[in-house]
């Protein structure tokens, strides 16, 4: 407990100091002083500065938290709110916190709050005063949480709950569908609850802003790992489609293969046909492609890509829009596409307008 309330401390100090250097950055502005003062008994206000412009005098009262997700972000502008309506109606509310997302912005907004991180993302509008200010940074230990969120067990349950959002889901049933433990559908739960992408209901866990939830993964994505080997085929066209579906109709079920990227788009939305052929597969997907296929090794030239991926995860969640042609799902092939270049995006996007269309 010592220990938390001293990091508290500490990001207090770091508040007040990116507060005072905004602030002294605008000529008109004369800080009067700044620091810890109270209004009120168990008020709960971390930090209150006294500025004056043009002779006239104001004050900005500030709460500060450790975490800038949205759904704690929303209990503090409500508190805030709150404090300036009963204790203190001139002032101006301002939360504070090390790193505010878009989403975590477009709240204090909506609840006419001013914000403040570490990052230097600032919306001050006071009297005859507005600060805007917008940094494309994230800081380390956001891009790593949102890393998280994204890892391939992780992503097992959140591509099992992209399948229909609005389903109702317990942990213990989402883990099974997922074949995750327990314990990692408890962590995916926690985040997508902390940056509301995700409510309860008395029925369960659902998807309440599927669409964010997939622009961040989005942003964020990684290709899965695997080994990448390129080979060529003289098939081609119908022919290549043919004896591309006969193999992964004949394949025994302890062979893992599906046509991925730009492949897969190809049967889940056709957008524009490519010159190199995508799959995901195992070992004993590639031996049946290689033969099948009649794919040889090409240093140049190459029309055929397949990566034998470390984690399988993937194929669990494949699906079959013609007969035999096994796709990777419409959200992991949106991924796969739009980290494929300017091409690739314009496949992702029209995929998404295709297949990933969600009902709110």
């Amino acid at each position: 407990m010592l220990k938390a309330d001293n990091l508290m401390k500490d990001l207090e100090r770091q508040a007040a100091g990116t507060l005072r250097a905004l602030l002294e950055q605008v000529p008109a502005i004369k800080l009067l002083d700044i620091g810890h003062e109270a209004l009120a008994p168990d008020h709960g206000v971390d930090i209150v500065a006294h500025v004056e412009v043009y002779g006239r005098r104001q004050a900005l009262v500030c709460e500060v938290k450790s975490s800038g997700q949205p759904r704690h972000v929303r209990l503090a502008l409500l508190h805030l709110r709150d404090i300036v309506a009963n204790q203190a109606k001139d002032a101006a509310p301002v939360f504070i916190a090390p790193y505010l997302s878009p989403e975590a912005q477009a709240l204090c907004r909506e609840h006419d709050v001013g914000y403040l991180d570490l990052e230097g993302n600032a919306r001050l509008a006071f009297g005859s005063v507005f600060i805007e200010r917008e940094v494309a940074s994230k800081p380390g230990v956001e891009r790593r949480e949102l890393r998280s969120i994204f890892k391939p067990k992780a992503a097992q349950v959140l591509r099992v709950m992209l399948r229909d959002p609005q389903r109702t889901w317990r942990v213990t049933e989402l883990a099974e569908a997922a074949g995750v433990s327990l314990g990692h559908v408890s962590n995916v739960r926690v985040s997508l609850l902390g940056r509301e992408w995700a409510q309860v209901s008395d029925a369960g866990l659902y998807l309440s802003e599927p669409d964010a939830l997939l622009d961040e993964w989005r942003d964020a994505y990684e290709p899965p790992v695997g080994q990448r080997i390129s080979f060529y085929t003289t098939l081609h066209g119908r022919s290549f489609e043919e004896a591309a579906r006969r193999v992964m109709s004949s394949k025994r079920e302890t062979v893992l293969l599906a046509m991925a990227s730009f492949s897969a788009a190809h049967w889940l939305a056709p957008y524009g046909r490519t010159g190199t052929q995508y799959f995901y597969a195992d070992d004993a997907g590639l031996e049946q492609l290689r033969s099948s296929l009649k794919l040889s090794s090409a240093s140049k030239g190459e029309n055929v890509t397949v990566t034998l991926l470390k984690d399988l995860g993937v194929f669990r969640d494949t699906v079959e829009p013609a007969p035999g042609a096994t796709c990777t799902s419409p959200v992991q092939t949106y991924l796969d596409l739009a980290a494929a270049g300017e091409r690739g995006r314009e496949a992702a996007d029209h995929l998404r307008q295709e297949r990933l269309k969600w009902q709110k």
